[in-house]
């Protein structure tokens, strides 16, 4: 056998541990209640259920060589063209995947793998450098050439053996642009739509990544966070999204809004091929030089992994009663699994809400210019809103670009101003999170990810003042959304949120949360549903 990674190893003993115990038992249980919905069809290869199956059990049968890495990398082909048709999520599918996946499966034979992510067919957000295919952040001015190299993080996929599959659409500018914006709309890909309900939304900006890994069209994905924009997707779309602690995910090679805010992060349809995929993505150690594949998932993440465990409800009765009561049902399912769920009200979000937007405005200026440097196009952000403005195609859903406007007069980061914004931010932010976690003794806090999808609508924009993703964004502290039900059919995240650092011990948690509630169910592709259309 090749050498492998001591990172790799781990993640490939945790996987198999978890054989029997993912969150597939329960797949057609919503936790709203509404009972189980039929699975698309198109789902199925030679006895494997592309909407079910994880990881672990993708390597066994590539062990065993009852499946290969060509045969699911072409059923996953194959679904991208019967199905995104539909909703509008992948962008652009690698010109080299099969040749990625041939090569997966000579290692295969030759029992030299490069880890549990070796063959696995894997969709990269569009603002994460790809050197085979474009990377534009949604915007037509960077849709000439590709980038010169690979992001930091692609690299790491690739010597870890995964097959890069393609590119999915975002928000334009990872929903950074426009004062109005609708989110998983970008003037390259149009608007991605949510598979549970099509003309509900995604939400944004990975909501290419969300929508389809919800409609089975890779086995993980790669989306990116500045506040929300991996966890509120997830939740939307029912799937599971990994914010990282700032820092252990290299942003090299990513299209920025702030670096003292930016990671990006791995989604997939359970717990267990998510943290795989961090570990991966973390190059296998945390920030204080330990192994980034979860501890705690080495048995398993049954009801004994809740029992005991304090978790801190943040209810955001603002989203609205149908959510709180999912809130309710989520809490009396962990405390019948042995875990203590106590209210709490992380303090100081006021404030935080006041300062981070003018904080990111200065930033943005900053990070933007530099990476635009790096790329064909516009080369900084003043030559970008000129581009905008002489381009009616950038304009189509909606027209402004105040945030760019608003961030080229912003102060530079070099000002007094700025500086004691961010700290205040970061001073803030933490003890919002540790204070809260200190005071009751708590494992996480939890709270509601995302309202029901509201309307896609180009004239309104977005309906989606989220608080729940803000603490730990600003702070740079792990979250994690896991599904928890469904208001009708529309799909509800929790939010898991711990201190600094603690991604490993989150996913652990979160992955004895998702296999108590079993909320997930396969997306039914309606076109539409009652109710509120700003919901």
């Amino acid at each position: 056998m090749g050498k492998r990674s001591m990172a790799a190893m781990t993640a490939a003993l945790v996987a198999a541990s978890l054989l029997m115990a993912g969150p597939q038992a329960g797949a057609q249980a919503a936790g709203s209640g509404t009972g189980g919905s039929p699975k698309p069809s198109g789902t199925a290869l030679d006895g494997v259920d592309l909407d079910t199956v994880t990881i672990p059990e993708l390597q066994a049968r590539m062990a065993r060589g009852s499946l290969t890495s060509s045969a699911l990398t072409r059923a996953y082909l194959r679904r991208i063209e019967k199905v995104d048709s539909r909703i509008h999520s992948v962008l652009h599918v690698s010109p080299t995947a099969l040749r990625q996946a041939a090569a997966s499966d000579v290692r295969h034979r030759r029992g030299r793998t490069l880890g549990p992510l070796d063959g696995v067919p894997v969709l990269i957000k569009d603002n994460v450098n790809t050197r085979d295919m474009p990377t534009t952040a949604g915007s037509l001015a960077l849709a000439g050439s590709p980038p010169a190299t690979d992001a930091t993080l692609v690299k790491r996929l690739r010597k870890a053996g995964a097959v890069i599959l393609g590119k999915t659409n975002l928000s334009e500018w990872a929903n950074f642009r426009a004062a109005k914006p609708t989110s998983g709309w970008s003037a390259v890909g149009g608007q991605t739509k949510n598979p549970y309900v099509l003309d509900r939304n995604p939400c944004g900006s990975s909501s290419g990544s969300a929508a389809a890994l919800a409609a089975s069209l890779a086995q993980v994905a790669i989306g990116t966070e500045t506040d929300g924009s991996i966890v509120c997707p997830a939740g939307m779309n029912g799937v599971v999204g990994h914010k990282p602690s700032l820092g252990l995910v290299s942003q090299s090679g990513v299209a920025p809004i702030s670096a003292a805010q930016d990671t990006a992060g791995p989604m997939a349809r359970n717990v267990l091929d998510t943290a795989l995929t961090f570990s991966v993505l973390s190059g296998g150690k945390d920030a204080r030089g330990g192994e980034a594949a979860p501890r705690g998932l080495e048995g398993h993440p049954g009801l004994s992994n809740l029992r005991g465990k304090r978790i801190g409800l943040w209810r955001l009765p603002s989203l609205g009663s149908d959510v709180d009561a999912v809130m309710t049902r989520t809490a009396k399912q962990l405390r019948k699994a042995g875990a203590v769920v106590v209210e709490v009200t992380p303090p100081h979000q006021e404030r935080l809400a006041e300062l981070e937007f003018p904080a990111l405005l200065s930033e943005f200026h900053r990070d933007i210019d530099a990476y635009l440097a790096t790329r064909e196009g516009p080369q900084d952000l003043a030559e970008l809103i000129e581009f905008n403005r002489t381009h009616p195609e950038e304009q189509t859903c909606f027209p402004g670009q105040e945030l760019f406007e608003q961030a080229l007069a912003a102060p530079p980061t070099t000002d007094p101003r700025y500086r004691k914004m961010r700290a205040e931010l970061k001073d803030l932010s933490r003890r919002s999170i540790d204070e809260t976690m200190a005071s009751h003794r708590l494992d996480a806090i939890a709270a509601p990810t995302n309202p029901p999808a509201w309307t896609t609508d180009c004239a309104r924009g977005d309906n989606d003042v989220i608080p729940s993703s803000t603490p730990a964004a600003v702070a740079g502290y792990p979250s994690l959304s896991v599904p928890a039900g469904s208001v009708g059919e529309l799909p509800v995240g929790l939010l898991l949120m711990a201190g600094d650092q603690q991604d490993t011990e989150l996913l652990s948690l979160g992955a004895a949360v998702e296999h108590r509630l079993k909320a997930w169910r396969a997306p039914r592709f309606l076109p539409t549903v009652g109710g509120d259309a700003t919901r």
